[in-house]
């Protein structure tokens, strides 16, 4: 049987790893010149840098699991979750979360009630918030509506938009709750209030004496050792060709992709790439599935490294995980983390790493700025937000047009209606971020299933 798959990333990676260990070989198709996709570490002057995501969520188990396969369970590391405090800009200075926050529910009263976080009718909002009676919901709607209908429009601008913004790059007033925040739907649907559901959660957590699992986790190298592991996996039991492909027909057997001018035929086609590109190359195969696909909203990110000498600090180091700045606040920068903090084995004492982002749904226009622009933006808005006023001695600039998928209102009845043009189409099989979750555990685990869908047809 031959295998095609469109897309080196992590969900391309994994669905060949994952049919090698069903001993079917496969023909990867990367337009770029290294695998990975948005999966990309360098080591810069002792400091661990990612140029893409930086961990993944431990409650998620795929990531973990192929990990564990391929012989790096002594690499994963934990977030340093006894300094985790994030910061809000507000009004001009850096307010951190209260305690007993988890997103942006409130589970604890008197840390809330100090904090100048949100104002008093806010604060009264949540407190009564927890006498809120169920109510069914049959239709989905905006996370902006939801924290709006709950907390007000203030835990909106400072909680809800803050946190998405640093990990879906969107838009609240856009982004469906029931696909971003669908554990939060199911509470409000159980216990009509979020805050009563979520200390219900937490109760049954503690009766059942479990250990807390850090919040993230990653390598001690960068998230590229998995990926390279992968690669290496694979390598005999997977042709890796770096090419473009132009167009993809039907034939009577399956498929053949024209790459460069020469044609590569497949009975199975996996396509592991953004929804925009695959519309683009399954248009000749299914019109409507192409135009599902290419309506999903993705949004821009650019990722930039600082490298500071401790030494160069006239006061103490920033403390804490890092800062989010709200979009009611925010110029260019929206979020910053502090690398050494968050992760073990990231940067030596005597350096800080600051990692910043920018872009997304509300400023894709920054990617297109030169690196001397940029540059001088975050170092402005650093010293601005964080006091940081040192001369960086390195930095690192990656930029990430439209690899952000946005699951916006109504997403998953398009889902619905992609799944089943594509599984009306013998031997497709679709994985990525556009699909069924974000993230790097998300990825791999639609790798996996379409690996194992192909084992099972074959």
């Amino acid at each position: 049987m031959r295998v095609a798959i469109i897309g080196g990333g992590i969900s391309g990676l994994s669905t060949a790893y994952y049919l090698a260990r069903g001993g079917i070989a496969s023909t990867i198709v990367e337009s770029r010149p290294r695998l990975g996709g948005v999966i990309q570490t360098e080591r810069v002057d002792g400091c661990t840098v990612e140029a893409g995501p930086d961990s993944f969520l431990s409650a998620k188990p795929a990531a973990l699991d192929l990990i564990g396969e391929l012989g790096l369970g002594s690499e994963v590391i934990g977030s340093n979750d006894r300094l985790r405090r994030t910061y809000i800009r507000r009004r001009g200075r850096l307010v951190p979360l209260p305690d007993g926050l988890m997103m942006m529910v409130p589970t604890r009263i008197l840390p809330m009630l100090a904090s100048p976080l949100v104002g008093a009718g806010t604060k009264l909002r949540m407190g009564l918030e927890l006498f809120r009676a169920p109510k069914p919901r049959a239709a989905d709607q905006s996370v902006a509506e939801f924290i709006r209908e709950h907390y007000g429009r203030e835990a909106v601008d400072y909680l809800a938009e803050p946190l998405l913004s640093g990990v879906y790059g969107g838009d609240p007033a856009q982004l469906s709750v029931r696909s971003v925040l669908g554990r939060f739907v199911e509470l409000a649907e159980r216990y009509g209030s979020l805050s009563r559901g979520m200390l219900a959660e937490r109760s049954k957590a503690a009766r059942a004496h479990a250990e807390p699992a850090p919040l993230f986790r990653t390598l001690k190298g960068g998230l590229q050792q998995m990926t390279d592991a992968v690669a290496a996996a694979i390598a005999g039991k997977a042709v890796v060709r770096h090419a473009r492909v132009e167009t993809v027909e039907r034939t009577a057997a399956g498929f053949r992709l024209r790459l460069s001018g020469d044609w590569l035929d497949a009975d199975r086609l996996v396509v592991a790439t953004e929804a925009h590109t695959a519309a683009r190359y399954l248009a000749p195969v299914d019109g409507r599935l192409a135009e599902l696909l290419g309506a999903v909203p993705y949004s821009s990110s650019m990722t930039v490294a600082l490298g500071f000498d401790a030494a160069d600090f006239a006061g103490p180091l920033p403390d804490g995980f890092g800062f989010l700045v709200p979009r009611v606040e925010r110029r260019r920068l929206v979020a910053c983390t502090w690398v050494g903090t968050k992760f073990p084995y990231r940067a030596p004492v005597s350096k800080l790493v600051a990692r910043c982002f920018l872009g997304g749904w509300q400023d894709p226009a920054i990617l297109d700025q030169s690196d001397e622009a940029v540059l001088a933006i975050v170092r402005e808005e650093l010293r601005d937000i964080a006091g940081v006023a040192a001369q960086p001695r390195f930095h690192r600039i990656f930029r990430w047009p439209r690899s952000m998928a946005q699951y916006t209102v109504g997403h998953a009845a398009r889902l619905a209606e992609i799944e089943s043009r594509a599984s009306a189409i013998p031997g497709l099989y679709l994985a990525g971020n556009a699909y069924q979750g974000i993230g790097i555990p998300d990825c791999i685990r639609m790798g996996k299933a379409a690996a194992e869908a192909i084992r099972a047809a074959s």
